[in-house]
């Protein structure tokens, strides 16, 4: 199956000049959900997990299903004031913007070993402030699995420089 199939594309979404990558065509098809979250787990095999994260909340779509098959402790980070008990917190930069995601400071402990799961990756901002959140909390990130690479915007590039371990199912070029 070609996931690409099922991802509709956008232009000037949310802002002028951006081309957005729709996966809610791809998730109201039971067979391309299917077998998206299968590749997923099939993927997740290859790295060390004890519990699985994904930033809200494209990312809890597919972690969230992955979790369960996998029997995994799943780990929401969130948008700001989102999460009721303390929490670790960072800022960072989006392709359009700013924002911020935090974690519950209970959710992971010494060592654990966690593996970022999101629908989608450009510039990799998002993906590397939650390998920090990871970190902050005493984590250790195991690697990553995107849905989509935006390949051309380098942020497999820019984490698999970090040293980070990295997989997509599928790739669109971010323009």
């Amino acid at each position: 199956m070609d996931l690409k199939d099922y991802i509709r594309s956008i232009p000037n979404y949310p802002k002028k000049g951006i081309l957005f990558r729709d996966i809610t065509t791809l998730i109201k098809n039971e067979k391309a959900f299917s077998y998206s979250i299968d590749q997923i787990v099939t993927l997740s095999k290859e790295f060390e997990v004890d519990k699985i994260a994904a930033v809200e909340s494209r990312g809890f779509v597919f972690a969230s299903a992955a979790s369960y098959i996998l029997n995994k402790p799943f780990i929401m980070l969130r948008k700001k004031n989102k999460l009721p008990a303390d929490t670790y917190s960072i800022d960072f930069e989006l392709e359009y913007g700013k924002a911020t995601i935090e974690m519950h400071k209970d959710s992971i402990e010494t060592n654990d070993k966690v593996l970022i799961i999101d629908d989608l990756i450009a510039t990799g901002g998002t993906a590397e402030a939650s390998a920090k959140l990871i970190k902050m909390s005493g984590g250790i990130v195991s690697g990553f699995i995107f849905v989509i690479n935006l390949f051309d915007l380098g942020g497999c590039k820019g984490l698999e420089k970090s040293g980070f371990k990295v997989k997509n199912l599928i790739e669109f070029p971010g323009h």
